[in-house]
């Protein structure tokens, strides 16, 4: 037997961080087609695949009053048939030339993607110009395509942690405001969006000098100029002015203390901390991410650690602030099994109040520094993941260099500083907790916490009528 001490042991020591180098961003061509488009463009020839995306900064907040998930259902309609295909045949075209469309809308804006191989990019691209800019909306697609839609509304009750993500915009925005709803709607609205509501959607929206076209890959700007003449040509700005972009929302002032949708034979509660965080724009906004690492954000975080690794009552608990054009939420979500549900959200509560009083020790700020470039880093490595998260600046209404600016205040912060944004935004009386379970096993348990009476919900996110 190898009689090894551990000071040859490879596994013996912790490795230590290396240096943290600036990242520094691949920085695209910007220019404008005639029909008024924006392009973002990245050339990456070394590999022969494209990745584009048609973004609009119009989503979910556009939707009208009473009619929640109009966008949602527009985007869906867009690829059910386009041009001289149908939904089958648009389908059937796009795998059989090895490529990928997929498109939706989220809060702050919509999509359309394409990914293909460069030999096959000129055929993509005219099935992907069809969808974007010739889509049918024939009355048998919508007929199909809304019954599913509402179908899967009639079934989200069914998942208690969708319940628990709709409930928890509901409570920081109000439920029938542009930033509470959720993006595919409600049952009731569902209802009343017709096929006109669509078509009338899509013409005020989907505007060629409203949208900006992101690509990256191995297409030259030449090569991307002929594909654009050949195939989107003919799409033309309507006469009509463009309307102002919706307003976010902003947070209520007056939220509940505590949720609760009651779902009685269910053997596990969901737990949903939910409160108002910053706009991505903001200074804060680009430095908090770094806290949330250490807090929620990772594996490795004080919550997961504690919550999952010490006491087993989980299978994982993150946190976030999501990044929207408005104030965006601070959200803490996970599953217990019921009988813990009130030890959970006091471990919860105790890790963010802890974040908040000490912040950041001197071995967390080193490894979410240095994590936060790998993960900048990684977006950036595929075609996809560089194009998508350009697209989602684009949404946001973000310059084209936010993220290596925002990488760059990242990495020249520090600690005091992080600490100190701690202490302003992480404030657990602030935070509502929604409790999506069953509510006489689990009420009793939240006693101690002192937070008073529920506030009742419906699984459709709304207060529920006494």
């Amino acid at each position: 037997m190898s009689n090894i001490t551990s000071s040859h042991d490879a596994l013996a020591q912790r490795p230590t961080l290396g240096t943290v180098i600036p990242f520094k961003a691949p920085r695209p061509q910007v220019y404008k087609t005639p029909h008024g488009t924006t392009v973002w463009l990245i050339e990456r020839p070394a590999i022969p695949v494209a990745t584009l995306s048609l973004t609009l900064r119009r989503g979910a907040v556009e939707d009208p009053t009473g009619k929640a998930g109009l966008a949602h259902i527009t985007t869906s309609m867009m690829d059910e048939g386009a041009g001289d295909r149908n939904a089958i045949e648009i389908a059937a075209a796009i795998d059989a030339l090895g490529a990928s469309l997929w498109g939706g809308a989220s809060l702050d804006g919509s999509h359309f993607t394409l990914s293909a191989v460069t030999k096959h990019l000129d055929d993509a691209f005219a099935v992907f110009a069809d969808v974007v800019a010739r889509p049918r909306f024939a009355a048998q697609d919508f007929e199909r395509t809304a019954k599913l839609w509402r179908h899967q509304l009639q079934k989200r009750p069914d998942n208690p942690q969708a319940i628990a993500s709709v409930v928890a915009r509901g409570v920081v925005y109000g439920s029938d405001t542009p930033y509470g709803h959720p993006v595919a709607g409600h049952l009731d609205s569902a209802a009343r969006i017709t096929l006109e509501d669509v078509v009338n959607f899509y013409r005020r929206v989907w505007r060629p000098d409203e949208a900006m076209l992101v690509v990256a890959g191995a297409v030259t700007r030449a090569e991307l100029d002929t594909l654009i003449n050949n195939n989107l040509s003919d799409w033309t700005a309507p006469t009509v002015a463009v309307s102002p972009v919706a307003k976010p929302s902003p947070p209520r002032a007056k939220r509940p203390r505590l949720v609760m949708v009651d779902r009685p034979d269910a053997p596990q509660t969901v737990i949903a901390l939910a409160g108002p965080g910053v706009a991505a724009d903001s200074e804060a906004g680009q430095l908090i991410e770094l806290v949330n690492t250490a807090l929620g954000g990772s594996f490795t975080s004080r919550l997961n650690q504690n919550l999952r690794e010490e006491r087993g009552w989980t299978y994982g608990v993150r946190s976030a602030f999501v990044e929207a054009r408005g104030v965006g939420p601070f959200l803490v979500r996970t599953a217990v099994e019921t009988p813990v549900t009130g030890a959970a959200v006091a471990e919860i509560f105790k890790e963010i109040s802890s974040m908040a009083e000490c912040g950041l020790s001197e071995e967390e700020f080193a490894k979410v520094r240095a994590r936060d470039l790998t993960d900048t880093i990684e977006t950036s490595e595929t075609t996809d993941g560089l194009v998508g998260r350009l697209s989602h600046l684009a949404m946001l209404g973000l310059a084209v260099d936010h993220d290596a600016r925002s990488s760059a205040l990242r990495n020249n912060t520090t600690r005091g500083k992080l600490n100190a944004l701690a202490g302003q935004l992480l404030d657990v009386s602030k935070l509502s907790v929604i409790l999506v379970g069953p509510k006489d096993a689990v009420l009793p348990q939240l006693a101690a916490l002192e937070m008073g009476e529920p506030e009742m919900w419906t699984a459709e996110g709304k207060p529920r009528s006494v």
